[in-house]
């Protein structure tokens, strides 16, 4: 096992980086160095040698410089231990491992699994994602290949719970899965894309996300269509759509503004075009990629990459219109409690202390889990609770968190 301090500094500066939703450029202006510096750092191409800097950096990215040489394992603030990861990382390592033998659960119980395991998922109830996941991914290695969607579905919802839980590196693992089984088949490759795209984004590793995004997109969706180009079905346009996002939110980080704004307009159009309604309630068989693609869930991708590209006013202009949008509230709790907590990122980012609060508090009433759970989250409410006067609302939700007593 490749040991904590064997990671090049460069990587833990992007990992970081990312997890603190810091672009590239922003953190080159706190540092008064060039955005290009920063990404020669990033990539292991130039040095970073002078404690003096990596101090700098470390108090940019609010760690200890230690834990950017690798000399001390990272906390997060107030960090909550979720019970099952370690099954779930035996369970990801035992692939390959052994020859598959005939599956000693039923596929359609596997199916059926898969499926509670889901919505548990769209209702931010992770833990108990986590301890299903290890009785899944060994159903899933006496799955025959030849249904590859299933056992695809299985590593993707591994891989989605793996980046809430601030586990980039096993949800690059699980993502990596889901693509393997999905073979030829542009659909599948797709969806298991978005995972990739996800996980990769979670380690700080943007351009390789807008890579592998946008090629698995233009499989299944063109981005520049000619007159007479048939239209996607819905199943790729879904797909598609929701690559495309993914890899404005990768290009917005790596501080490619046009052509993240040129991805969302094409996934706009895209989604005005689908006769899906976006967030409504649909069997599996209708949404069987679990994308929620549409208009709304395109304005808030949006609102997302103007929080990437630092344009706090605009970010909260959107978002206000968003939440009025139909089909807001019939988004998954999931989906809606993960942009709160990005909402509040921008209203502290446009020096709204009390807007931001309000977010923090509107996500914990959607998705406990989004706050309470995700190291990321707890690290923002901890520091809208230093504000002062606290917002209303932020300092018993710190109590609840268990940040404060």
């Amino acid at each position: 096992m490749t040991g904590r301090g064997e990671v090049p500094i460069g990587r833990r500066v992007a990992q970081w980086r990312a997890r603190r939703r810091i672009t590239q450029q922003a953190l080159a202006d706190r540092l008064g160095k060039s955005k290009s510096w920063v990404d020669k750092v990033e990539r292991g191409a130039r040095a970073l040698d002078k404690f003096s800097v990596i101090r700098q950096i470390a108090d940019v990215l609010r760690v200890e410089p230690a834990v950017l040489i690798g000399e001390r394992p990272a906390t997060f603030v107030g960090t909550v231990p979720v019970d099952g990861l370690d099954g779930v990382q035996i369970a990801l390592a035992r692939y390959g491992t052994f020859p598959l033998v005939e599956c000693q659960v039923p596929v359609v119980q596997v199916r059926r699994q898969v499926g509670h395991a889901w919505l548990t998922y769209q209702h931010a109830r992770y833990p108990q994602v986590v301890r299903l996941l290890p009785g899944l991914l060994d159903a899933a290695r006496g799955i025959p290949r030849t249904d590859a969607e299933l056992l695809m579905q299985v590593y993707r919802i591994a891989s989605s719970v793996l980046v809430k839980l601030d586990e980039p590196d096993l949800a690059w693992l699980a993502a990596d899965r889901a693509a393997t089984v999905a073979g030829g088949d542009a659909l599948w490759a797709g969806a298991a894309a978005i995972s990739v795209g996800q996980a990769l984004r979670a380690a700080g590793r943007e351009r390789l996300a807008l890579t592998s995004t946008l090629d698995a997109a233009v499989r299944l969706v063109p981005l520049s269509p000619a007159a007479g180009t048939p239209d996607p079905t819905p199943g790729a346009t879904a797909v598609g759509g929701t690559l495309l996002l993914q890899a404005a939110l990768a290009a917005a980080s790596c501080g490619e503004a046009r052509q993240a704004g040129q991805l969302l307009d094409r996934a706009a159009a895209l989604a005005d075009a689908s006769p899906e309604r976006a967030g409504s309630e649909r069997s599996a068989g209708e949404d069987a990629q679990r994308t929620c693609f549409g208009p709304v869930v395109v304005e808030s991708a949006r609102v997302l990459v103007a929080v990437e590209r630092g344009e706090a006013a605009e970010a909260v202009c959107r978002h206000e219109v968003v939440i009025r949008r139909d089909g807001w509230r019939r988004l998954p709790a999931e989906y809606r409690g993960a942009y709160l907590v990005d909402a509040a990122r921008a209203y502290l980012l446009a020096g709204d202390l009390l807007g931001a609060g309000r977010m923090l508090v509107a996500a914990d009433a959607v998705a406990p889990a989004e706050v309470r759970s995700r190291s990321s989250a707890r690290t923002l409410l901890a520091e809208i609770a230093r504000g002062r006067p606290a917002p209303a609302g932020v300092a018993r939700l710190s109590t609840l968190a268990g940040l404060t007593r």
